[in-house]
């Protein structure tokens, strides 16, 4: 029984899939089951059953993912104490939903390492929010970004707000879509296939059918096509501003809107934290980092944002 097989287990436990599992160790998806079935071969246990409903725990399994977790979690730590101990930069990992990631993310990090007393080393990713709480908690991340992290109360994590923010819908220059909203072309990034995402959510409650959404890789690429006249397109108040200004994209009036939201960054709580992730959480409420989400610029060029921990598209 070796650390990677533990590993494995308890990432496809807590997210559902080898598939999720794979992407969150950066591994394939069959080194995630041949390690799966020499655990299971090793305690002659299934530990997980795939049904109809999705993959079950078996009563071994149950009793074996609390313990697994802390080892899992230990051997983290371990890792962390001998980087420490052979004078290596601290890491700090970031995973965020895609929006955040997007305009958010680079300029407070690169604000956050200029600030930053120590040698770090940032890693940054993408990943859907109902994933956030079990990578902080397996020590994969160490603060994830996007909407709270609820329903997670057996694992040492804390969602705290950080920044309000107004979700609108937009469409090109001063035209007005025509005919019932559910008609309407709406075309999203990925944050509007995450479910606990505030895009999502509009959706649902808008009753939009899937055959009317047309998902793009970034807000800034759905932003141009809605100003092409492709369609209506959500977004954040502040971030599309310019565009507002210039005449290129125009408010869409409808009920409910602009939807208030907060972004949210979940930690482990304060006494498992990492200096360097202590230390981004207290640089997250310093006027800089304040200015810096209402006016990011120009984001992080896509050569530039290389998501090394991985993404995840839920479908």
């Amino acid at each position: 029984m070796t650390l990677t097989q533990l590993n494995a287990f308890v990432l496809v436990a807590r997210l559902g899939s080898v598939r999720a599992a794979a992407s969150a160790l950066g591994v394939s998806e069959p080194a995630v089951s041949q390690a799966l079935t020499a655990l299971r071969n090793y305690l002659g246990d299934q530990l997980i059953t795939r049904g109809p409903g999705g993959m079950t725990l078996t009563p071994g399994g149950s009793r074996l993912l609390g313990t697994a977790s802390q080892i899992v979690v230990l051997g983290a730590e371990a890792h962390a104490a001998v980087r420490a101990a052979q004078g290596a930069p601290e890491q700090l990992r970031v995973v965020a939903t895609p929006a955040f990631a997007e305009f958010m993310v680079g300029p407070l990090i690169e604000a956050f390492t200029r600030r930053f007393a120590g040698a770090v080393e940032v890693s940054t990713g993408v990943a859907i929010s109902s994933e956030h709480g079990v990578l902080v908690a397996n020590r994969l991340a160490d603060v994830a970004f996007g909407p709270g992290v609820t329903g997670e109360n057996e694992m040492p994590i804390v969602s705290e707000p950080i920044f309000k923010y107004r979700l609108t819908v937009v469409a090109a220059g001063h035209a007005k879509p025509r005919g019932p909203v559910r008609q309407w072309r709406w075309l999203v990034d990925p944050n509007g296939t995450d479910p606990s995402t505030a895009t999502a959510k509009l959706l649902t409650r808008l009753g939009i059918p899937e055959s009317n959404i047309g998902v793009f890789p970034s807000q800034t690429a759905a932003w141009a096509a809605a100003a092409d006249g492709a369609g209506v397109a959500p977004a954040i108040e502040h971030l599309v501003s310019q565009q507002l200004r210039r005449g290129e994209l125009s408010l869409v009036d409808l009920p409910g809107l602009p939807m208030e939201e907060c972004w949210y960054a979940t930690f482990l709580e304060r006494e498992y934290r990492s200096g360097a992730a202590g230390a981004l959480r207290r640089f997250l409420g310093t006027p800089e980092a304040m200015q810096l989400m209402r006016s990011p610029g120009a984001g992080v060029p896509p050569s530039r944002f290389k998501p090394p921990v991985y993404v995840t598209i839920w479908s």
